[in-house]
């Protein structure tokens, strides 16, 4: 259901279509609530095959995506379990283990070592400086153990794939080889996510036909300050055909329902997470995309990944993100870009473009071009493939010098 399932995911399934085997250790699927999904269950090992994916699911201590202590536990636990199950999976060429944060991670490390193979550790947010940036820890001694195990996974990897040019800079500034270090972005699948034409069933349902329908979609956490949406749509009440869409969950999303009933907005609709199978006529029934994060210099290195998918949608982009992100965005001509945390600039941008479809339409049009021409989930998929396999011929090629295609 999130973002980094799904990389690895759209990796991997194209992996076996040209011709590699893959095996993916993971756990029972629980994101974000913490409750185990119906026809799965929390066991110790269980099996299954996916378009050609060999799936391994080990146990892990479940808990919702809150709460720094509980999830520690849950990462530990998987570390734990994924060495395991990688242990009674067949043999393996390569180890690639993907991190959100470094517990995950090491599990790459130490299978690794017990298997005598190579070490890719993918990099999707630089740790602990997330959690930092968010005030998810503030003890000095925990954060100092924690960049501790961040210097000792990118010496003992024997390639890095961080997923924007900004962490790989921050990753030669820690003194990291820039021949260790290969920068795979994040894409999208072009198949799933192309433009749908018409008024959907949806939008009858929801109430928003006919309206202009700005769209969050995806985590309601600490780093995205989605009240700035509320106070954008405060300003905008007297708008009746502007509507603010909110679909997705987090740790934040409770309490940011509660905000909305207290200030009774009622251009504000708020829906849980829903199926990939209905997004794409939720971005059909959308005009225009959020794309929020706090204001923080930590959070200019990243790229959310939900940029890719409305560019994909031909979707314009009001993009509260400084940095690459918004370096992306103008490259592209696909968005307006504003100050994070600035409900006054957004407003301004959603009544200035709720007032002119043609550069609504324009926009889109040149976000869908450029993510067609860079972002390709295929062609990403493969350059990882390409440095997968450098590593495994025990090669320095440099990032530029890597070929695209698998063979």
């Amino acid at each position: 259901m999130n973002a980094p399932a799904t990389r690895t995911y759209e990796h991997c399934r194209q992996w076996v279509k040209d011709g590699h085997q893959v095996t993916v250790v993971t756990c029972a699927p629980n994101h974000p609530q913490g409750r185990v999904y119906e026809g799965y269950r929390n066991r110790l090992y269980q099996q299954e095959t996916r378009d050609g994916i060999n799936v391994i699911r080990v146990w892990t201590f479940v808990t919702a995506n809150e709460g720094f202590f509980k999830r520690t536990l849950n990462y530990v636990s998987y570390m734990c379990s994924a060495v395991i199950g990688s242990l009674l999976s067949s043999k393996a060429d390569i180890v690639l283990s993907t991190s959100p944060q470094f517990f995950n991670g090491l599990a790459g490390y130490i299978v690794s070592r017990l298997m005598r193979i190579p070490w890719v550790l993918e990099i999707r947010d630089l740790w602990p400086e997330s959690i930092v940036a968010v005030g998810a820890i503030r003890n000095p001694s925990v954060i100092k153990l924690l960049e501790w195990v961040e210097r000792f996974a990118y010496q003992k990897a024997d390639r890095i794939v961080p997923v924007t040019d900004s962490f790989k800079t921050y990753m030669l500034n820690k003194g990291i080889e820039a021949s260790k270090i290969a920068v795979v972005k994040n894409g999208v699948d072009l198949d799933q996510y192309t433009p749908l034409d018409g008024v959907n069933s949806l939008a009858e349902d929801l109430g928003v036909r006919g309206k202009f329908v700005v769209s969050y979609f995806g985590t309601h956490g600490m780093a995205h300050h989605l009240e700035t949406i509320f106070q954008a749509a405060r300003r905008l009440s007297h708008s009746k055909n502007i509507v603010f869409l909110m679909v997705g969950d987090g740790a934040e999303r409770q309490a940011l329902v509660q905000m909305r009933d207290k200030m009774a907005l009622d251009n504000v609709m708020m829906l849980d997470q829903q199926p990939k199978s209905r997004m794409r006529e939720l971005w059909a029934l959308s005009n225009v995309s959020l794309v929020l994060l706090k204001k923080s210099d930590l959070f200019k290195t990243v790229i959310p990944s939900k940029i890719f998918e409305s560019l994909a949608m031909a979707k314009p982009i009001i993009l509260g993100v400084e940095g690459e992100s918004a370096e992306l965005i103008q490259a592209a001509q696909a968005g307006i870009c504003i100050q994070p945390e600035q409900a006054d600039e957004l407003a301004a941008c959603v009544l200035e473009l709720s007032e002119n479809p043609e550069l609504c339409r324009q926009l889109g049009k040149n976000g869908r071009k450029y993510v067609i021409e860079h972002f390709d989930r295929t062609v990403l998929a493969r350059k990882l493939t390409s440095v997968i396999e450098t590593v495994g011929l025990g090669s320095s090629l440099q990032e530029d010098e890597m070929p695209i295609s698998v063979r």
